[in-house]
């Protein structure tokens, strides 16, 4: 299943995603001492290990994937049956590990019994509350992900009917793009067509449009790449009706949208829960790295100021998730405030750059404004580095894929800085090593991926002879 997109809607999203996680758990714990309590059963050790156990074993069995920041498009049988799953596997070892150990028989019958029925329903209907809370939340007009298709035939028509008649997938279909004219097209009066294929990327770029279904018939592949090479210059997600694996693919995987399959071909790696996931990282690791680091900024800021006239924290226009303009924030470390049609990149024994900024580009202590921006939701800890909107509009020209790391909010640090990608591009190379190893953070994306990167990020902050 194509997930729905949810990392968009921020901070309640993330939260809930949270407490999704933590919700089975407790379920199962809390609801193990109260029916010992109604019952007058004594909650002794054997109860309390029991509890422990079954903390821990529905924290694995029981992930958030089960919750409704993924679940908003599922079947509620599907959620269920799902859930019941996999509580009979806790269910069952537990009652494996009683039989080895010996201890079944210190249990009461009639506890377990009535914990064991009564906690996956309890389940069902707190996932299912949770899920009805994040559908109302994200589903909604302003919300939808626009969406367009190349190729106007049986399957395409099929899947935008299923989105017009489900409106819970979040998406809107605008219309078709076809060589052909509607009186060539079996298609239904209600079909929008929007143009010819050639016209798609025009289109898709100044329309915004989120979401692209390539549905053209496999045996015009090359035709479907020349409209991937035209696509690259977009942030739009492309997906692939019916599936094929020929072509350069970002964040690739099979599924099907609504009962039709697809194959996602160039997507962001944050949907569903792992981009609530990754937001509420985002938020405690900012919101507490402000907290703890309170003193150091307000001594920077006052030493900035203090070296030269200006203000101390720098603003930049620079693009975000999407292609969305952002406002990045830095302490200031040069004399000017670069913001315009062309922006200097900074060079080595750079004349602009102040005595009290060389120290703070040097240690990578001038970025710690964007804490802020990671806290807003304009920026990730790790992610693709954010240029100057005057670079951006001048390498997007230039380098074939570069607008696809926008797919993901940019990064106070990523893959391309601990990789050696720092400094100034004299040369096109330069930069389209920083964008190839933008795009291998999006194809590898995980967890254990940016933990990787933060840690080495702090271990070559202050040893790094490219950052001037």
């Amino acid at each position: 299943m194509i997930q729905p997109f949810v990392y968009r809607h921020g901070v309640i999203v993330a939260l809930l995603a949270a407490l999704q996680a933590a919700l089975a758990p407790l379920i199962a714990a809390s609801t193990l001492y109260l029916v010992c309590r109604s019952t007058g059963t004594e909650f002794d050790a054997e109860f309390a290990t029991l509890t422990v156990l079954s903390l821990l074993l529905s924290s694995v069995l029981l992930p958030p994937s089960l919750g409704a920041a993924v679940g908003i498009a599922v079947s509620r049988w599907s959620l269920a049956v799902n859930i019941l799953a996999r509580w009979g596997v806790l269910l069952s070892i537990l009652f494996a590990i009683g039989y080895a150990v010996k201890t079944s028989e210190h249990f009461s019958r009639q506890v377990v019994l009535t914990w064991a029925v009564l906690t996956p329903v309890l389940l069902i209907l707190s996932t299912l509350a949770m899920r009805e809370v994040i559908r109302r939340l994200t589903i909604g007009p302003e919300n939808a992900r626009l969406a367009i298709f190349a190729g106007c035939n049986d399957v395409s028509m099929s899947l935008c009917e299923k989105l017009a008649s489900n409106p819970e997938a979040g998406v809107r279909c605008v219309g078709f793009f076809d060589d052909r004219s509607l009186d060539r097209l079996s298609a239904t009066p209600s079909v929008q067509l929007l143009g010819r294929l050639p016209d798609l990327a025009e289109y898709v770029k100044q329309h915004r449009v989120d979401m692209i279904f390539i549905a053209l018939p496999v045996r015009h592949v090359q035709r479907v790449m020349h409209l991937l090479d035209d696509l690259r210059d977009t942030t739009a997600s492309i997906y692939y009706v019916p599936d094929i694996f020929v072509f350069d693919l970002i964040q690739a995987r099979t599924g099907d949208f609504l009962g039709i399959p697809v194959v996602a071909m160039c997507e962001t790696p944050f949907h569903g829960y792992r981009g609530a996931v990754k937001r509420l990282i985002d938020i405690g690791v900012s919101a507490l790295g402000l907290l703890v680091l309170a003193p150091l900024l307000a001594a920077i800021a006052i030493a900035v100021r203090c070296s030269s006239p200006g203000p101390a924290i720098f603003k930049q226009r620079r693009y975000g998730l999407d292609g969305r303009e952002i406002i990045v924030y830095k302490f200031r470390s040069m004399s000017v405030a670069e913001d315009g049609e062309r922006v200097t990149q900074a060079q080595r024994e750079d004349s602009r750059v102040t005595r009290i900024g060389k120290l703070l580009r040097r240690s990578s202590l001038d970025e710690l404004p964007q804490l802020i921006n990671v806290l807003q939701g304009t920026m990730s800890l790790v992610g693709p580095r954010p240029h100057a909107v005057a670079h951006n509009e001048e390498y997007r020209k230039l380098i074939k894929g570069y607008m696809v790391r926008h797919k993901v909010l940019p990064g106070i640090t990523g893959l391309a800085q601990v990789s050696g990608c720092r400094g100034e591009t004299t040369r096109i190379e330069d930069m389209q090593k920083r964008v190839n190893f933008d795009l291998e953070y999006l194809r590898n994306w995980s967890p254990a991926l940016d933990l990787k990167i933060l840690a080495l990020t702090v271990t070559k902050a202050f040893r790094d002879d490219k950052a001037y």
